[in-house]
Order: structure tokens, then C-alpha cells, then sequence
């Protein structure tokens, strides 16, 4: 393991720990955004600058000898302690909790999940809004998943993993393989959406923050209004849910979360 990850060996500021708190590992269009921009109100939380770092899943850096200085960047270390940041795609992205592992094993992670059904057709229609997807969304979810197997690395693929990405019980078992349980926390879009308070109450509670302020509930990143030819059809949501009926199985022994 390289020096600057070992617990106590990357320090400054009068000795204290350099190294990041927490991260948002999981998952996109779950409400990360929502989560991050409620964060971003309470003194007592430390956020990076952007809101997607996207350090530990950049195949650019040099991984058996990291430089975590870009990284550090992004944070201000006079105050507060605890600082964290947000890129939801580090649960999917191969090797990118291992690299979190290695760079902070004290580190807590938290875990947005949704709907995998719903999250699918959500980021279909972000890609497809883009200009970055020009299929209908039903071929996608069915002969567009050949795609992955072009690209680089390999079966992963950052903009057509409308599939792929809902495979939480996997994800999440690979995850608990590398951290204990008690670093894990894991939201529900649908609970921060209808009681941020209480969402927000666990979540400073599961990083040792004193109780965040009450704050109003908001919407952030609704989707592009536009045509999009249809909406989601109950063919493509049964198949769907056929899909991915064993890995919410998996999902549902890890952690009791339920989805229907």
C-alpha cells in the first residue's frame, strides 16, 4: 500500500488527518444532487468544490502509486472537520470502491437508491436529452446492452449503463466486501424526497455531525421537459423488474432495503 495511505501518514494542519471523511459512492439519478446541495447548507460538513470529484474512477491516474493532491484540492481543510464528497458513480464504476478502500478503510459511505425500474427510464431520458443517446429506450434496456462489450473497460460504460447501473445487491455486496457494515448508509431517494428532514437527521447522525438545521423539501435536476416518444411502458418496466428480480432478492438479504 503506498505510504500516503496509511492511516496517520498523509497529515497536515497542525497533524490532522488528511484525508476525506465520506463519500456519496451510489447511485445516479437517485437524488445525490438533492443530497449534496443539502450538505452544502450545514457549517458542519466540508463538501468539495464540484460536486462529482470523479477522482476514484479516473483510469488516467496512476493507481499503484496515487497522487491524491488534485484530489485534496477540491476540499477546504481549515474547517469544519468533516468533509465528504458526491460522485454516484463510484458504486458502478469498476475498481473505484477498492480505490477508496485503499486511499481511507475508515471511511463512510453513503448509498442513494431508487427505484432500479425508475432509475433506468430517468437516465435514459438525461442521455437521450443530451444529445448523447439517439435509440428509443426500450431497444437500449434490451440490444443495447451489446454495447458495453466494446467498450473500455470492458462490459462498463458511463453513459448507456441504464441497465447495468440498477444492479444494487451486487454493487452493494462488493461494496460491504471492503468496508464493514457500520460504514455503510444507505437512503432512498423517495424518503429524502418526501421527509428531508428526517433523511438528513440519519445522515449526520451516521457521520458523527451534530443535527442539521430543518430545511424545506425542494426538487433538484427534474428532468428536461420535452418529447421523448412515450412514456415508460409496462412491456419494458415487467421486463424490467423480470431483470432484476434476483439481484433485488440479494439486496433485500444485505441490507432489509425493498424495492416492489
Amino acid at each position: 500500500m503506498p505510504q500516503s495511505c496509511e492511516f496517520g501518514a498523509e497529515t497536515g494542519l497542525g497533524g490532522v488527518d488528511h484525508r476525506i471523511n465520506f463519500i456519496v459512492a451510489g447511485v445516479q439519478k437517485a437524488g445525490t444532487t438533492a443530497l449534496y446541495d443539502y450538505l452544502a447548507e450545514d457549517p458542519n460538513i466540508g463538501l468539495s468544490k464540484v460536486k462529482e470529484v470523479h477522482f476514484f474512477d479516473d483510469e488516467r491516474v496512476d493507481w499503484v502509486a496515487p497522487d491524491y493532491g488534485a484530489y485534496h484540492a477540491q476540499f477546504d481543510w481549515t474547517a469544519p472537520a468533516i468533509r465528504g464528497e458526491a460522485t454516484p458513480i463510484y458504486l458502478y464504476w469498476p475498481r473505484s470502491l477498492e480505490r477508496i478502500a485503499a486511499y481511507n478503510p475508515a471511511a463512510r459511505l453513503i448509498v442513494m437508491l431508487r427505484d432500479p425500474v425508475e432509475r433506468a427510464w430517468s437516465h435514459w431520458k438525461m442521455e437521450y436529452a443530451r444529445g448523447a443517446e439517439t435509440e428509443a429506450f426500450s431497444w437500449c434496456v434490451r440490444q443495447g446492452r451489446r454495447r458495453l462489450l466494446d467498450a473500455d473497460p470492458w462490459g462498463v460504460h458511463r453513459e448507456f449503463s441504464y441497465v447495468e447501473r440498477g444492479f444494487y445487491g451486487e454493487q452493494v455486496e462488493r461494496l460491504l466486501g471492503l468496508f464493514p457494515r457500520g460504514q455503510l448508509l444507505i437512503l432512498k431517494a423517495d424518503d429524502l424526497r418526501r421527509d428531508p428532514n428526517t433523511a438528513l437527521a440519519s445522515v449526520n447522525a451516521f457521520l458523527g455531525a451534530p443535527p442539521p438545521a430543518q430545511v424545506t423539501a425542494r426538487d433538484v435536476h427534474v428532468g428536461r421537459e420535452m418529447d421523448y416518444g412515450g412514456d415508460l411502458t409496462d412491456e419494458d418496466a415487467a421486463f424490467l423488474r423480470r431483470l432484476y428480480a434476483c439481484d433485488l432478492a440479494r439486496l433485500e438479504a444485505l441490507t432489509g432495503v425493498v424495492f416492489p
